[in-house]
């Protein structure tokens, strides 16, 4: 991105590039996280996006279950890939959809006995492998991007609590 930004720099001196440097490193830093962490699920037999459903559903407490559009509102996907991806975690015994008594409209998502094991064997790895990836930020610098990255995402309108 140095090399980006000067070049612009030497062509456009007119211009405010330094935009360009921050997008461009969010974009790549994105790129080069997303990689390590398809990787790491890769070799525990999962895609990255089984694990957010799974540990999503995990992490809202027991019974470890939200209905399809909470979920869907959590994912930020389409409602036709959310249902393929209930469908295909269904297929591997890792979730189980469940009519909610209270709205028999309604369906529920919930965590299997064997996706609830597989997330909480997962999780402490997970979290052991993105400290690994954020070692060359100290404490204060992780607190310090994580905030100036939640400033930039409210101003975009991202309003998830996820």
């Amino acid at each position: 991105m140095d090399a980006i930004l000067a070049q612009w720099a030497r062509e456009r001196p007119d211009m405010d590039a330094s935009p360009m440097g921050v997008v461009g490193r969010i974009s790549r830093a994105q790129q080069l996280l997303g990689r390590e962490l398809k990787s790491f699920f890769a070799e525990r037999g999962l895609e990255t996006w089984e694990f957010d459903v799974l540990a999503t559903l995990r992490r809202h407490g027991a019974p470890y279950e939200l209905t399809a559009g909470a979920l869907l509102k959590a994912s930020m996907v389409t409602s036709g890939a959310i249902t393929n991806r209930i469908d295909r975690l269904e297929a591997k015994g890792l979730v189980e959809r469940v009519r909610d008594t209270g709205d028999r409209r309604s369906v529920r998502i919930r965590l299997t006995g064997r996706g609830l094991a597989l997330v909480d064997e997962l999780v402490g790895e997970h979290s052991a492998n993105e400290d690994r990836l954020l070692a060359a930020l100290d404490p204060a610098a992780r607190e310090h991007v994580a905030g100036a990255l939640r400033t930039l995402l409210e101003s975009l309108g991202d309003t998830s609590l996820e």
